[in-house]
């Protein structure tokens, strides 16, 4: 998609892409692209109140971005967030808005899986993870489960943390303990602090930490040494996660190729009992 028919978000992101930012600028860039719509009308001091950082720290930001100050800095925001003509996704009710702007999160992960060697990398190394710890809390523990419960029939050891607390570092280190070498962690707005907290003592317990999350500046890009965007739907009253969870499959399927002989295997061995016990009526 080019510059002119991508939507602002996307061209917010292309402007921090190659950029390697500090924690705090990161936390600057994330707060532009949630407030994608009104960034190029932020002054400095009110960008700088909502990501928590300080105002100098802003003009640094606007500095690391190749700009001569935050002043520069918004004038391209506005020419990255000017809309032209009519976007065929603005068309019709909300409901249908929502759907569209789904689509549109479709696409973009589309176009980020053409590099199919990086995810075929990540397949390899949660697959040679035994157990494959996979981490999702408050509003991203349905991913985990729904991912957990397929990887279960390739996978002989997929261990789900999906509660938060003092005894999930415990689950961790037993994990650790037991073998584990990776971590799949989804972590999705409003990003618990447990979360981010449980990424800290994943890396902290040894394993290399995989994350799933809505943006390539979200918090867990801090913690991860994989990162895998996938955007969330914003239009309804809660998120949708359709990007998240088609990656997550993305994912399984990565897994599955990188131990071909015995996916089949296993899947076999499912059917078979599956068979014997009459589960399906289909």
């Amino acid at each position: 998609m080019n510059e002119s028919g991508a939507a602002p978000t996307d061209r917010l992101l292309d402007l921090f892409h190659g950029v390697r930012l500090t924690p705090t600028q990161r936390r600057i860039a994330h707060c532009l692209v949630q407030q994608a719509g009104a960034a190029a009308y932020l002054s400095a001091a009110e960008v700088a109140e909502l990501a928590g950082v300080s105002q100098p720290s802003v003009t640094r930001f606007a500095m690391a971005l190749g700009h001569d100050g935050y002043p520069a800095l918004r004038r391209r925001l506005r020419e990255l967030t000017a809309t032209g003509a009519a976007d065929p996704a603005e068309a019709g009710n909300a409901l249908q808005r929502a759907v569209h702007a789904e689509m549109g999160n479709l696409d973009r992960l589309a176009g980020q899986l053409a590099d199919a060697g990086r995810i075929a990398e990540v397949g390899k190394l949660l697959a040679a993870s035994r157990p494959l710890p996979v981490l999702g809390l408050r509003a991203a523990a349905p991913l985990a489960a729904y991912f957990a419960y397929f990887a279960a029939k390739v996978h002989p050891d997929v261990r789900v943390l999906d509660d938060g607390g003092s005894l999930l570092a415990d689950r961790l280190e037993q994990a650790a303990a037991a073998g584990a070498t990776a971590l799949l962690a989804f972590v999705l707005p409003r990003y618990p602090r447990e979360t981010l907290d449980a990424l800290r003592e994943a890396r902290d317990a040894g394993l290399t930490v995989v994350a799933i999350t809505d943006s390539p500046v979200s918090p867990a890009t801090d913690h991860a040494e994989v990162v895998l965007p996938a955007a969330v739907g914003t239009d309804l009253v809660f998120d949708l996660h359709t990007a998240p969870m088609t990656l997550a499959m993305v994912v399984l399927q990565a897994i599955c190729d990188a131990t071909p002989a015995e996916t089949q295997s296993r899947l076999e061995a499912f059917e078979s009992s599956a068979a014997r016990r009459q589960l399906f009526l289909g």
